[in-house]
């Protein structure tokens, strides 16, 4: 169905107008986007979401998906008799669970999101860190909430240590879109799981994103009485996660935002992904949707 079904002539021009200054004003910027939550599950949302990125591309923007998989995760983990466990929003990792999360991230999930994109007239390619060593970590130890001088081993979870973007720019110059899964090696080879939206916040840093978009199954941030915000600041989220507003897997996702935004990343979107079209509603209309992390 076109997503000008419905809409009178006038209507639909107006739609028109209003996305032009977007697309000039980001005109051959890159906008790195984590995709994840219901929209990764849902089938209408999965093509609806493929076709958007597309239309970025066609239209002058530079695409880059990087993707979680959670669900499946957790899907396949239960099938092998195993639970799946989470410590501070990051998931405890052994070496099981490890090829698990290399199978479904790396291989299933990878290679649907390609494969989705490429049948709406896309040309995207899948990588994982591992391709051409291109995200370098090392071994998370994370500080414990109630004594940040002691650590937790959460096993093979991976902190980043450094991101080489040659590949994304040679893959963005030859008009592909890159899918990137969250996995990154080590300097012995180890591969290591990694936060999707710790990997998005510190791609986006590196490329000098114009926006970093992380899709999540929330309008956006919310506070205590379940309202979005629309607009919050580093002060506003430390409050939030002292008195517990803010907790579980949205730490990482608002770690990883705040940590852009202070870097440099022009724009940095908190969006719902069960809404269709939730891309393009943020980034070529008027009004946009979810929550701005500003920088200060």
């Amino acid at each position: 169905m076109s997503l000008t079904a419905g809409l009178t002539p006038n209507a639909k021009a107006a739609v028109l107008a209003e996305a032009l200054p977007y697309i000039r004003r980001f005109q051959d910027r890159t906008i790195v986007i984590k995709y994840g939550g219901n929209a990764m599950t849902d089938e209408v949302l999965k093509r609806g979401f493929a076709r958007d990125v597309v239309l970025l591309k066609l239209v002058g923007m530079n695409p880059v998906v990087v993707h979680g998989g959670g669900p499946q995760i957790d899907d396949l983990l239960r099938r092998i008799g195993k639970q799946g466990e989470f410590v501070q929003g990051m998931r405890v990792t052994d070496e099981e669970t490890m090829n698990v999360v290399e199978m479904v991230l790396g291989g299933a999930v990878n290679k649907e999101i390609v494969n989705l994109l490429n049948q709406a007239g896309g040309r995207a390619v899948g990588l994982t860190g591992q391709d051409g060593g291109f995200i370098r970590a090392k071994k998370l130890l994370m500080p414990k909430l109630d004594n940040p001088d002691e650590f937790l081993d959460v096993g093979l979870v991976g902190e980043i240590v450094s991101i080489d973007p040659t590949i994304i720019n040679f893959l963005d110059t030859g008009d592909f879109i890159p899918v990137i899964a969250p996995i990154g090696v080590g300097p012995e080879g180890q591969s290591y799981n990694i936060n999707a939206d710790v990997v998005a916040g510190k791609l986006a840093e590196i490329l000098k994103a114009e926006k970093l978009v992380l899709l999540t199954n929330t309008p956006g941030v919310l506070d205590k009485a379940g309202n979005l915000l629309t607009g919050v600041t580093p002060r506003d989220i430390d409050e939030m996660v002292a008195d517990g507003t803010l907790s579980g897997g949205m730490l990482p996702k608002i770690g990883s935002a705040l940590d852009a935004a202070r870097s440099g990343v022009r724009s940095v979107h908190i969006i719902d992904g069960r809404v269709e079209h939730a891309l393009l509603l943020e980034i070529l209309t008027d009004a946009g949707v979810g929550t701005l992390i500003k920088s200060k």
